[in-house]
């Protein structure tokens, strides 16, 4: 549908009455990702690995909004068909997913085991490819939805000692760009978000090395890392209405990063 300039308003930024999904939601990015889908007025459906999750419920409840959490191995291929119909069963749609959920293992090339391959494949890359496939059917059959994926600086660089990071974050934004241009027909619009060096869990080893940690942000033109709540603001646009012709992209949010 066509948008005239007097059609539009600060409306087309809320999600009130919309179901999201948001896996790894319970700690650091993701729970940021949730809140934030919180206050613009969605409901939440959480997918987590762990049992603890009563920080979450309350940030989201003080929001006025209804949150589900739900367990789950992403890596097995059932269960991510579980989130799915869980998620329907609870709420009867699903109008964002946000593909959070990630693993990293650092090691040298030389020295990086196959197990740690497949650990961060499976759950960076494969897990996202399939939890989209069973959501896309979901918001085919709604004839709308928005689906947004986590892609990486990593998805633009090489790094060092992370090479199934890596691998997985180019094919995170080769998938955005593929499920883009088959589900655009149906009201299905795919990008991803593309963190800076963002103070969570993942990073805190590098975080703890001095050195590193005064290379990285000298590198920054921002002088700082992010913080979950700089990219809180990014997710509620992509996940609205004010982003409907916006498809297939990597959107960047790393301080001027890329820039440099």
């Amino acid at each position: 549908m066509t948008i005239q300039l007097n059609d539009f308003s600060l409306d087309f930024f809320s999600l009130t009455g919309k179901i999201a999904l948001v896996t790894g939601g319970n700690t650091g990015l993701g729970q940021g990702y949730a809140v934030a889908l919180a206050k613009a007025g969605a409901d939440l459906f959480v997918v987590t690995h762990s049992d603890n999750w009563d920080q979450t419920r309350a940030l989201i409840e003080q929001e006025g909004r209804r949150v589900e959490f739900f367990q789950a191995d992403l890596s097995n291929r059932e269960a991510i068909k579980d989130v799915v119909s869980a998620c329907v069963s609870a709420y009867g749609r699903i109008d964002i997913l946000v593909n959070n959920a990630g693993t990293i293992r650092r090691a040298p090339l030389l020295e990086y085991k196959a197990e740690d391959w497949d650990a961060v494949i499976d759950i960076n890359l494969s897990a996202v490819y399939f939890l989209s496939q069973e959501v896309a059917r979901v918001m085919v059959e709604q004839n709308s939805g928005k689906i947004i994926n986590v892609a990486s600086m990593l998805s633009f660089q090489g790094g060092k000692f992370v090479p199934s990071y890596t691998a997985s974050k180019h094919g995170v934004a080769g998938l955005t760009r593929a499920f883009a241009n088959e589900l655009a027909q149906y009201g299905v619009q795919i990008n991803a978000i593309a963190p800076g060096y963002v103070e969570t869990a993942n990073t805190a080893p590098i975080l703890e090395d001095q050195v590193r940690r005064k290379e990285i942000t000298a590198r920054i033109p921002a002088q700082r890392w992010a913080t979950p709540a700089d990219l809180m603001g990014v997710v509620v646009f992509l996940a609205s209405r004010a982003s409907d012709y916006m498809n297939g992209h990597i959107l960047a949010v790393d301080g001027g990063w890329l820039a440099r």
